[in-house]
């Protein structure tokens, strides 16, 4: 399993119209073979950020659906990004 997280930093003032422009990535890539969890969200304490998590069946799944990455319009409303993949060697449910 791989796990992708982070978080994304953009102007707060333009943080709910990113989100927005992100339906259909969310969308596709729950929808996508190997997709176990994919979301984006607004952090609740800073008005800029959107924190990031994704759970994958297999690195091959992750790179099948990540494509070129985002789009630019995207990029260029990045002020920073700190985003990494990690593998997961074992699991514990906590339910």
């Amino acid at each position: 399993m791989v796990i992708v997280a982070g978080h994304l930093e953009v102007e707060p003032r333009n943080r709910a119209a990113y989100l927005d422009q992100c339906t259909t990535v969310v969308t596709q890539a729950r929808s996508a073979p190997g997709c176990l969890d994919f979301a984006l969200s607004a952090d609740i304490v800073d008005p800029g950020r959107i924190n990031i998590f994704e759970r994958w069946e297999s690195q091959e799944a992750v790179e099948a659906f990540r494509g070129s990455g985002p789009s630019d319009e995207q990029g260029a409303a990045m002020l920073s990004a700190e985003v990494a993949e990690y593998d997961v060697a074992d699991i514990r449910s906590l339910t």
